[in-house]
Parts: C-alpha cells; sequence; structure tokens
C-alpha cells in the first residue's frame, strides 16, 4: 500500500508543448483516485518561494490544446545545493505534500533524484522539446517542436529557391542533434550539422554547395543544430568562399510555442496518468519513458547516469537520401 495523500505537480526548466495535457492527466487521475493535488508555480523556485495552490478538476479545464505551461516554469540554479534541496522537502511537508511529479528535463530529474534521497514520492516526466532524456524515445514537447519546424523550413526553402541560395536554418536542441536530424530528414536538406555527428570540415561543406550548382541545384538547405551554432558567421564564410548568396535563419523559441500535436497531447496525457498510477504503487524516484511501444518506468539514476547518442541507421538514411552515400551502404 502507499502512502500517498497529496501529490503535487509542477513544470521546470524549459517550456514545451504537451506540458498542460500532462498537467491535466495528473490533477484529473489523482483526484479520480481519491487525492489531494497541489500546483507548484514556477518550478523549483516557485517551491522555494511557497507558491503553491489547492488544484481540483476545473482548474485543468480548457489547457489541453494550449502552449507552454500553466503553471509556469522557471530555472533554479540554487536548487543544486543540499542545503537547499532540504529547504524544498521541508517546504512540501509543510503544505501537505507527500508525492511530487516533476514535469521537465534532465536538471528537473536531478532535483526529483535528491527529492526523493529527502523521502519525498517522486516521479519525473521527460518534459522537453531536445528528446536528449534516456530511455525514453519520446519526450512531450519534441513532436511539435519538430513540426514547428519542419513547416518553417519549408517556407524558407521556397524563398531560397526563388533567390537561388544557399541558407544555414538553425534549430533548437541544446547540445543534442534530434530536431535537426528529423528536420534534414523531412524537408530534404543537403547538408544537416550534428553536435553528435559534425566534424567541423566546413570546406566540405562548400565543396558540395559548389558542386551542386554546378550541377544546376538552384538552392542549398543546410540545417544547424544549435550545439553547433555560430549560423551568421558560417553564412558569411561560405558566401565568401562560394561566390553565392547565403542567408542564415535561427528559428529560435517559436519552436517552444504553439497548439501541441495530437501526439504531445495523447502521450503527455498518458504520461501524467502513468505517473499518478505509479506513486499509488509505493513507487519513487522513477522516470516515466515510452522505450519499445510502451510506457515504462525507470530509476531516475539509470536515466541521469546513461548516455543517448542519435540512431546511426536514421543518421546513415539522412546520408543516402542527401547524397553522401551510395545505395548499400546504409
Amino acid at each position: 500500500m502507499s502512502n500517498v495523500h497529496t501529490v503535487g505537480v509542477l513544470t521546470s526548466g524549459g517550456d514545451a508543448p504537451g506540458m498542460n495535457a500532462a498537467i491535466r492527466a495528473v490533477v484529473r487521475t489523482a483526484i479520480a483516485k481519491g487525492l489531494n493535488v497541489k500546483g507548484i508555480l514556477r518550478g523549483y523556485a516557485g517551491l522555494l518561494n511557497e507558491e503553491i495552490k489547492d488544484m481540483d478538476s476545473r482548474s485543468v479545464s480548457d489547457i489541453i490544446q494550449r502552449g507552454g505551461t500553466v503553471l509556469y516554469t522557471a530555472r533554479c540554479e540554487e536548487f543544486k545545493t543540499l542545503e537547499v534541496q532540504e529547504r524544498a522537502a521541508q517546504i512540501l511537508r509543510k503544505h501537505g505534500i507527500d508525492s511530487l511529479v516533476v514535469i521537465g528535463g534532465d536538471g528537473s530529474y536531478r532535483g526529483a533524484g535528491a527529492l526523493a534521497k529527502l523521502g519525498i514520492n517522486t516521479i519525473g516526466l521527460p518534459g522537453t522539446i531536445d528528446l536528449d532524456i534516456n530511455c525514453t524515445d519520446y519526450t512531450i514537447g519534441f513532436d511539435t517542436a519538430v513540426n514547428t519546424a519542419m513547416e518553417a523550413i519549408d517556407r524558407v526553402r521556397d524563398t531560397s529557391t526563388s533567390h537561388e541560395r544557399c541558407s544555414i536554418i538553425e534549430v533548437m536542441g541544446r547540445s543534442a542533434g534530434y530536431i535537426a536530424l528529423w528536420c534534414g530528414l523531412a524537408n530534404g536538406a543537403e547538408d544537416v550539422l550534428l553536435p553528435e555527428r559534425y566534424d567541423n570540415n566546413e570546406q566540405a561543406i562548400i565543396n558540395r554547395i559548389i558542386e551542386h550548382r554546378n550541377k544546376g541545384k538552384a538552392h542549398h538547405i543546410i540545417i544547424n543544430a544549435e550545439g553547433i551554432g555560430h549560423s551568421a558567421s558560417m553564412a558569411k564564410r561560405i558566401e565568401a568562399a562560394t561566390g553565392i548568396e547565403t542567408r542564415a535563419t535561427i528559428l529560435g523559441y517559436m519552436q517552444r510555442g504553439g497548439t501541441p500535436t495530437c501526439k504531445d497531447r495523447v502521450y503527455a496525457s498518458i504520461m501524467g496518468a502513468k505517473a499518478v498510477d505509479l506513486l499509488l504503487e509505493g513507487e519513487k524516484n522513477k522516470a516515466v519513458g515510452y522505450l519499445d511501444g510502451k510506457f515504462q518506468a525507470f530509476d531516475i539514476e539509470e536515466v541521469l547516469n546513461s548516455s543517448k547518442d542519435i540512431p546511426e541507421y536514421q543518421y546513415q538514411v539522412f546520408q543516402l537520401l542527401s547524397g553522401y552515400r551510395k545505395e548499400g551502404d546504409v
């Protein structure tokens, strides 16, 4: 039997489309199973400031279609210290919160793991557009973000073709290249620069641009991951080396906003419900992931202490379709 009576829920770190669906699922699942729910505003920073409110089913009405997070979010560097973590655990107990669902990325998971060691039942949900959390093939917000980026890149391609330009389009993802790789495949880009694979050989890119132009190609699309960056200076160097007009477009925070896709709404909802079920089963210090077609629970420490790389086969397929590889190399 679990000792769960009151569940707290917070969102931490960068916002991601679908977080509201997860919040809604946590609140309504918990209430349906006889638990109290309290929302914590502005992540761990709000917890330390005791920005805590009671939530009921009406608190989460009409939010599933909204981007961002109704609980707001913030980063909290001071939460890395044990003294602050202990104060946070005391605040949770003061407000009668014995269990906590944390929606965020790896930094949020570290905070959740620390609270678990201090006796708070914690479950983490992978809320990040970067898809960089291990033990899961899906993170809340990635599907919406990559679709937003894909649509924007299609538009840039149109004008790039009209002006016979080379376009460098920078997408988000921090130090992970998942958004860049997926957009490279979905948008039919000629080059994709990933932190996990890029060898800094800019001359090879220049040679490909010149080769393609000599073959009559009107444009050249380069998807550049945020973890590499420097798109504007790269564009200047490429234009100087090729004589081809080159423009940089940084998509930026538009990728975090907007109406969540069906997948982000459904998967986030299932993960939110799963978090409450795990708490009722007596679990703590767990993270919900979607792996091998199933929603599963993993130890937070396992998630944080293992590495994640982009799928090599997906990268090889991009290389084949963009002309890097010959048939049979994949």
